[in-house]
């Protein structure tokens, strides 16, 4: 009988953000200020990197990759929400909640994974700058992203693949503003303990490598920038790696408490509040923090403002 219902199951009904109009509109017109602004900020970045020469190194290619990273899985969460802010029925297509699903961990995983290598190469930048072009060549990068999406599509099959399959006889209603593997549990009928138990597992090694690659990374790098006799060179080691760590304290410590803490513990409100925040103001966030705190963008910013750089396209 659950397989039958699950079988016949064509849609769920997300319960979203807000219960009243008002705040319905308040919300939305919050959301489509960030919204735009994550656009905005996110593919204006990509263009600046590809148009600006100057900024045609690893480090800028990483983050024009984050850019894309961030404004995907941004896209992937937040139209669909604007529409049902102001929608009376906010309903999502059994198969379109799996696909938003699916898009989302792809993005989200390929993402954690480039906070990691962008903390390698900070470290290779730093601690090894004779050796830099040679380890951080145009082919390992590319390498390098390819293989942070094909593990962020990996993952996403794996996951999306078994919730998909799981039988839905409880209920359609999804506590949530947008289909995500915890609330989702909440409504199969059968026994997902075991399941959350691998979900947790493999976001956990998914989280605690790349911290780890982060850390180590960042050990080296303090300690050769304590090293340094040149004060300029220290403040500008430290203002690149300051914005790289404010981005990755802010993502890591969402993602964390959502998917890392004892299931027992799962709150519902608190579980969207977190949500919003990794789904909308981070990826609204990032280029400005990238932005205002380094000076090569600015400048190249500055330059394309003023028209006094002539755009070479990679």
């Amino acid at each position: 009988m659950a397989r039958k219902n699950h079988t016949l199951l064509t849609e769920f009904v997300l319960l979203g953000l807000a219960d009243t109009l008002e705040q319905q509109i308040t919300l939305f017109m919050l959301f489509l200020v960030m919204y735009t602004l994550t656009v905005l900020g996110n593919v204006g970045m990509i263009l600046l990197i590809r148009m600006e020469a100057r900024l045609h190194t690893p480090m800028y290619f990483f983050l024009a990759v984050l850019s894309f990273a961030d404004v995907s899985y941004s896209s992937t969460i937040t139209p669909k929400m604007l529409v049902d802010l102001l929608s009376e029925k906010k309903t999502i297509s059994f198969a379109g909640c799996f696909l938003q699903m699916y898009f989302f961990i792809t993005f989200a995983t390929t993402e954690c994974i480039l906070f990691g290598l962008m903390a390698y190469d900070r470290y290779v930048a730093i601690c090894n700058p004779l050796l830099y072009s040679l380890i951080m060549s145009r082919t390992v990068c590319l390498k390098m992203a390819a293989g942070a999406l094909t593990a962020g599509l990996l993952n996403a099959t794996v996951h999306t693949g078994y919730i998909s399959s799981l039988p839905f006889c409880r209920s359609n209603v999804i506590h949530h503003f947008f289909c995500e593997c915890p609330p989702l549990f909440k409504l199969s009928c059968s026994d997902t303990h075991l399941y959350e138990v691998i979900v947790s597992t493999i976001t956990g090694v998914n989280t605690v490598g790349t911290l780890l690659v982060i850390l180590t990374s960042y050990s080296y790098i303090l300690f050769s920038i304590f090293r340094m006799h040149s004060g300029e060179g220290r403040h500008k080691a430290f203002s690149t790696c300051a914005s790289h760590l404010t981005a990755i304290i802010l993502f890591y410590s969402t993602g964390i408490y959502n998917y890392l803490r004892p299931t027992s513990s799962y709150s519902l409100n608190q579980d969207k509040v977190t949500s919003v925040f990794y789904t909308v103001v981070i990826p609204m966030l990032n280029p400005l923090i990238y932005s205002l705190r380094n000076k090569e963008v600015k400048k190249a910013l500055w330059n394309g403002i003023t028209r006094k750089s002539v755009p070479s396209f990679l």
